[in-house]
């Protein structure tokens, strides 16, 4: 026979039940801070089918551009708690960001935004004009130092991995080079082909194929290990360039007031979508690796890249206060 407090603990299971709503119960909201048809937008696209077949409702990405994603970092950080916003993070916003605009953040990426799940890496590579005549990175560092007035790169904008990937450089290499921020990767890309800059080093899949048709010379990736979709091309380390390996990496972040539970469930349909050979193949078509991580891991693999790149913005220079 069943004891009185056995009994009122078991009448008490469909009432905690109930107090324990069903998510997600509407379709999730993904601040994205770059413009539309973005990397950030790629990804979530790719992931999309999956994520409504596991959760029920699909995804809609709403993109706030602006200083390094920061903006729509924001906006999450400080979004009414609802379950259902999340941020589409990377290095900028969780990486660089939180050095680069520590004196004018109003909240701390890491702490207000924490992860849900990593997605993917993209490798960065160098690009010049071809008529500028420049061929390895040897003879870039040499034009640089015999035109100093001309030693100028773009990048996607400012706190991009475009921006500290110029910057590293130049450290690296011991020259001077200036930088100048565009509102995007094509804009900045456009840049280098009309000669208004020297050189970038942004994401490899954006300028792939005015590289094949000749539009603009690769000089390398910027991550330690060549990658499968032009192997053909160095990494800048065996172009002579010490101690570079960055890549872009992106994931999903969560408003801090996002119940446990949820961020737990979503990083891991996010994993489990990542690990489906038809998603990582897709991803690896666009130019990426899969690089899946849950919450936990990714919190510490961000704070990571906060200690990795605060040495070189505050090197650099380029806090904005």
């Amino acid at each position: 026979m069943l004891s009185r407090r056995t009994l009122l603990g078991a009448l008490a299971l469909p009432a905690l039940a109930q107090a324990q709503p069903a998510w997600p119960e509407k379709p999730m909201r993904y601040l994205v801070g770059g413009a539309a048809g973005g990397a950030s937008d790629i990804f979530m696209r790719i992931l999309e089918t999956r994520l409504r077949e596991k959760l029920g409702f699909g995804l809609w990405l709403d993109n706030k551009p602006g200083a390094g994603g920061l903006v729509a970092a924001e906006l999450a950080a400080k979004a009414t708690p609802d379950n259902h916003t999340f941020f589409v993070n990377h290095i900028a916003s969780h990486g660089i960001g939180p050095t680069l605009y520590r004196g004018r953040l109003t909240f701390d990426p890491l702490r207000d935004l924490p992860g849900v799940a990593k997605i993917a890496e993209l490798p960065n590579v160098l690009i010049v004009k071809p008529d500028r005549g420049i061929k390895n990175v040897r003879e870039l560092v040499a034009f640089i130092k015999a035109n100093p007035r001309l030693a100028n790169f773009s990048s996607a904008g400012s706190g991009t991995s475009s921006h500290l990937s110029g910057v590293l450089f130049g450290q690296r290499m011991g020259v001077e080079v200036q930088h100048v921020p565009y509102r995007g990767t094509a804009p900045s890309m456009a840049a280098v082909m009309n000669g208004e800059v020297l050189f970038a080093i942004d994401n490899a899949p954006a300028s792939r194929q005015q590289v094949l048709a000749g539009m603009l010379k690769a000089l390398g990736v910027s991550t330690g290990k060549r990658v499968p979709f032009m192997a053909e091309l160095p990494t800048l380390m065996e172009e002579g360039v010490p101690n570079f390996d960055v890549a872009s990496w992106y994931g999903v972040a969560a408003p801090a007031s996002t119940p446990r539970p949820v961020i737990e469930r979503l990083g891991r349909e996010i994993v489990e979508a990542l690990q489906d050979p038809a998603i990582m193949q897709k991803t690896r078509d666009f130019g990426a690796e899969p690089m899946p991580l849950l919450p936990r891991a990714y919190d510490a693999f961000m704070a990571a890249e906060v200690a990795k790149w605060r040495p070189v913005v505050e090197a650099a220079g380029t806090t904005v206060d």
